[in-house]
């Protein structure tokens, strides 16, 4: 194998995943002649030859690359920025995308605390003008509306005291909603009044008793509505649904918005759940987070982020 191809193949893997390897494309790229780059254009999948012999690079992998530098800029600015900021900005893009990402809103409103909480709404304020729920209002067409912009309100109670009984009739509750097929249960007034007011405590200790009630577990009843699901993972369960979004990043065929929960989870966490986030990670998919990170992600993004859940650890 000659030196070109072989510097061909650590190109090919430098353009390849979540990240690219800056320093792998600053050695060779850099180094390299005009004979040599005409060699990577003809060998590396990201060129394509037309009728007229010319060698062009493909829009949609210029667009890929841009993306994948943009990713460790993201990643080092949202880790500089207060937390409060972070998070006001990340609703307001989950607001404005299209379609609109709801399990972001979710994931903010339900597993930060309530100072946490009520800090972004803060920041809110003052980076747009008006309320994250003046936005959740106007912006939200469907169903989620009602419990999204009470999630977003919320100011929980997070001490340690739990009333049984009352946690009981509200397990029966959430059993009649769900089992009641006639109506959302996203929609019912007493569920969304329960998901918003009660302390995480008080919401967990509900579903220990909802599956003495009902027979499944609420993870199980909700397996198809995944809005709701999520609403209940980020209330009792956060690593779950840490450990899922971060899995779903690594899926080469996911989206953008997919990817980039691998920025917003690790740098959002770190410094609170991640080593909860890690052990679910490894019990559900046999490796370490940052196993999967070096494996898949390359340059000064996997070295950033590895070098955070190193800070962790």
């Amino acid at each position: 194998m000659t030196n070109t191809d072989e510097q061909l193949g650590v190109l090919t893997k430098a353009f390849s995943g979540i990240g690219v390897d800056e320093k792998t494309l600053i050695s060779v790229l850099g180094n390299s002649h005009p004979d040599d780059r005409k060699s990577y254009r003809k060998g590396i999948q990201f060129f394509t030859e037309d009728e007229r012999s010319f060698e062009r690079w493909q829009a949609d992998h210029v667009a890929q690359l841009e993306r994948e530098f943009l990713r460790f800029k993201n990643a080092m600015v949202f880790w500089a920025m207060h937390p409060w900021e972070r998070d006001a900005r990340l609703v307001k893009n989950a607001l404005l995308k299209e379609p609109q990402l709801y399990s972001v809103v979710v994931e903010i409103a339900c597993t930060r605390s309530s100072e946490e909480l009520l800090g972004a709404r803060k920041a809110y304020h003052s980076l747009y003008d008006h309320s994250i729920e003046e936005d959740v209002a106007v912006m939200v067409p469907g169903p989620e509306r009602k419990l999204l912009g009470a999630l977003v309100s919320a100011y929980r109670y997070e001490g340690s005291k739990v009333n049984e009984e009352t946690a009981k009739s509200e397990a029966k509750i959430f059993c009649n909603a769900i089992k009641d097929a006639s109506k959302n249960p996203v929609e019912d007034e007493e569920v969304i009044r329960i998901l918003t007011t009660r302390s995480k405590l008080h919401i967990s200790t509900v579903f220990k008793h909802y599956k003495e009630i009902c027979g499944n577990s609420i993870d199980e009843d909700l397996d198809t509505d995944l809005f709701l699901k999520e609403t209940v993972q980020c209330l009792c369960t956060p690593e779950t649904y840490f450990s899922k979004t971060l899995d779903g990043a690594f899926n080469g065929e996911a989206d953008e918005d997919t990817k980039d929960a691998l920025t917003r989870v690790i740098v959002t966490q770190v410094d609170t759940n991640m080593q909860k986030i890690k052990e679910d990670y490894h019990n559900k998919y046999g490796v370490q987070i940052s196993d999967k990170i070096a494996e898949e992600v390359n340059g000064n993004y996997k070295d950033f982020l590895l070098t955070l859940l190193s800070r962790e650890s």
